[in-house]
């Protein structure tokens, strides 16, 4: 009865000292994680919707598909989950009894008699007993690193998806602008010889054709930029794709359709679905079982080893045929002298928990921020499309009066040039504005945890 009280009682002191304690998972997040005016309801969210539904144009999937299979970023972090897979399978079999074969065998002889020769075939056990759970605590710890790598693995797949995405439209708006300033281009030149024309007439001067001409250089050195540009995102989106540089066939921008609703869930939902955040608490974890091992190390190590096989050598005498022979030994160990460095090391493991602790509470608000951002760069571009569409009809059409004006002696060439130039930079906003609502749909989708298995 005693006995049974003792086990009890240091049962339940070690309870306490947190040595078998499991970690409880967060289930909050703090308030107004999006930001005090954005409105949230408990429905699906932007993040869960399936890339293929989101990126609807087929170039665009045929490319995120070949990087999925190509890119060497997200083959690695699938070669990391292999890694802590295995990993976690080591700690699981530390349960199981270690097994040996130690065969050895030796020939002695004493002034030039005959050589005595012995023998032994044991087969040797080794068994650690768990009881103060240092190896349940590093399984454990080893089972959150496994489910970190996949989240890591998932998050390098989400910044996949959107890096692609990003610089397909990125092509496609470099496309539109270059179209833009070609149209642009040969305006000028057919605007440059009508006023020379009119210059060899008597009806022009100089001074004004040469700033046509000069503007029309202009352009042109703008039109050289734009190929560049769309070079360089071309080598940008190879290196994605893991291959050497060529041409991507492509779309247009004014032809991309997106979901006018933007939901983005309730903040509690990005504890399920964005994969850094996951990462971050099973750091935290990790870390926690962690300290739960360093725990561990203060109480004794008790360990089970035996032996069994066949020997001929029994004491001075040897037997032919060799006798079976059996052996078990239990031994503790409780660590005295290095009880600084245990202390030393429960301290550490200590602060990591706690540092891990405060990285995935501003991983939560990281999240939070960046939701905020892409939502409200999505709505406030979708208002500037509008006034963008009014700008040009009124650009345009003043553009079409002076140019009447011009022709008929009533207005001079930098009215025209003016107007013209005017439009041109309005249209390039208007592109870049639509690209600019496009990339935040792309960040608000990644934000949220977009792009999963």
């Amino acid at each position: 009865m005693k006995k049974i009280l003792l086990l009890t009682t240091v049962t339940a002191l070690l309870s306490s000292c947190g040595i078998y304690t499991k970690y409880q998972p967060e289930t909050t997040a703090p308030d107004h994680l999006y930001g005090e005016d954005t409105a949230v309801a408990d429905t699906t969210n932007l993040g869960n919707v399936d890339w293929r539904e989101l990126f609807t144009d087929p170039q665009l999937q045929a490319l995120i598909e070949q990087g999925l299979e190509s890119n060497t970023d997200y083959l690695s972090a699938q070669l990391r989950v292999e890694e802590a897979k295995a990993t976690l399978l080591s700690a699981k079999l530390a349960f199981l009894p270690s097994f040996s074969l130690a065969p050895q065998g030796t020939a002695s002889s004493f002034d030039k008699q005959k050589a005595a020769q012995t023998y032994s075939l044991p087969v040797t056990a080794s068994w650690e007993l768990d009881i103060f759970g240092r190896m349940r605590n590093a399984k454990r710890q080893a089972k959150a690193l496994y489910a970190q790598s996949r989240d890591y693995q998932q998050a390098v797949r989400t910044q996949l998806i959107a890096g692609i995405a990003n610089t397909y439209y990125t092509l496609l708006m470099l496309d539109e602008q270059l179209s833009l300033t070609q149209q642009t281009e040969q305006a000028w030149k057919e605007t440059v010889t009508s006023a020379r024309a009119l210059m060899e007439a008597g009806q022009y001067n100089e001074a004004g054709v040469s700033q046509m001409e000069a503007t029309y250089y202009s352009v042109q050195t703008s039109v050289l930029d734009l190929k560049e540009q769309i070079n360089q995102v071309e080598n940008s989106l190879a290196l994605l794709l893991a291959e050497t540089p060529r041409h991507y066939e492509r779309g247009t921008l004014s032809a991309q359709r997106f979901s006018q609703d933007l939901s983005v869930g309730i903040p509690v939902q990005m504890l399920a679905n964005r994969p850094d955040v996951r990462s971050a608490e099973r750091s935290l974890e990790a870390a926690f079982y962690g300290t739960n091992q360093a725990r561990s190390a203060f109480y004794p190590s008790i360990v089970l080893s035996g032996s069994a096989g066949w020997t001929n050598a029994a004491g001075s005498m040897i037997v032919n045929p060799g006798k079976f022979l059996a052996s078990a030994v239990g031994s503790l160990t409780q660590p005295l002298f290095n009880r600084g460095q245990v202390i030393a090391q429960y301290r550490i493991s200590k602060a990591q928990q706690e540092e891990a602790r405060l990285s995935f509470e501003q991983a939560l608000l990281n999240a939070g921020s960046e939701v905020n951002d892409a939502l409200t760069a999505c709505q406030t571009s979708r208002e500037k499309t509008v006034l963008f569409d009014k700008q040009i009809v009124s650009l345009q059409k003043a553009l079409k009066s002076t140019s009447l004006l011009m022709e008929h002696g009533t207005t001079n060439y930098l009215e025209v040039l003016t107007a013209r130039q005017t439009l041109l930079n309005a249209q390039l906003s208007q592109t870049a504005n639509r690209f600019t609502e496009i990339q935040s749909v792309i960040s608000l989708y990644q934000a949220l945890g977009g792009g999963r298995e």
